[in-house]
């Protein structure tokens, strides 16, 4: 049987903040990411050589070794980014069932990438399309990075294990990085009290996903691969007001770290 992939339903950059208000999601291709974010398309490229080096994730549940992430966490107050001590990943169980609920210590993103032009752009663009379009008078976000490989060295890699969800913060990003050798990893977005949903592949490297987290489930299916072996590489930011997730349920810093 053909295996059948649906385009993705881009908009223009100007377009990107009416969308997200009016329909919950944007989607925009590479060289329009590029223009969103005020850089190069050459200065994302610049990041890529990262996603060779993610540290494998040792917190499936579901037994799996088909993941590898880093993380990093940063506060974006009044058009500045700072980073922020690194800490654990938390999410509740109301927003991710297989994990939810644990402190997840993950390999730091390395220095010389957040330090590059093309980094600070997209987290820059991020916080502002976040302040923008879903809360205008907010002057503080605090926004964390994923670097996942998914590889089906083992057979099948699962993007998102938990299955369709949010993630409990004010809006998601989802970079496609790379896409080599894979079929499958098609996105599914779904209105949380509605009964629209779209459906469609990200394959062009540089491409992004954004999402009204509140008003937005999604997940990603399972991947294959199409000879011998493949990966699919992704970038999530996500943005959140107030607070990182998990910080009002107790400290998740390492011991004696520095608080954002």
């Amino acid at each position: 049987m053909a295996h059948i992939t649906f385009s993705p339903p881009y908009v223009p950059p100007c377009h990107v903040v009416q969308q997200l208000r009016d329909r919950g999601y944007a989607v925009l291709r590479p060289a329009d990411t590029a223009a969103w974010a005020g850089c190069s398309l050459e200065q994302l490229q610049a990041l890529e050589p990262d996603w060779d080096d993610l540290p494998p994730d040792e917190y499936l549940r579901d037994g799996g070794r088909y993941r590898n992430r880093r993380h990093a966490s940063f506060v974006w107050q009044a058009g500045a980014l700072q980073q922020a001590a690194h800490r654990a990943h938390y999410q509740p169980v109301e927003y991710n069932a297989l994990h939810g609920g644990m402190r997840r210590w993950f390999a730091p993103m390395l220095a010389a990438s957040t330090a590059l032009p093309g980094w600070q752009a997209l987290l820059q663009a991020v916080a502002d399309t976040t302040r923008q379009a879903l809360a205008p008078q907010e002057q503080r976000w605090f926004v964390e990075a994923h670097q996942f490989r998914i590889d089906t060295e083992g057979g099948i890699g699962r993007p998102t294990p938990e299955g369709a969800h949010r993630d409990g913060v004010d809006l998601v990003a989802v970079f496609l990085v790379a896409r080599q050798d894979v079929k499958g990893g098609e996105t599914r977005i779904f209105e949380a009290a509605g009964p629209n949903g779209q459906r469609f592949t990200l394959s062009e490297p540089w491409s992004v996903m954004l999402l009204d987290d509140a008003r937005m489930i999604h997940e990603t299916t399972p991947i294959q691969p199409e000879d011998g072996h493949g990966w699919r590489d992704t970038l999530v930011l996500t943005c959140r007001k107030g607070a990182f997730l998990g910080d009002d349920v107790s400290s998740i810093h390492a011991p004696g770290a520095a608080q954002p």
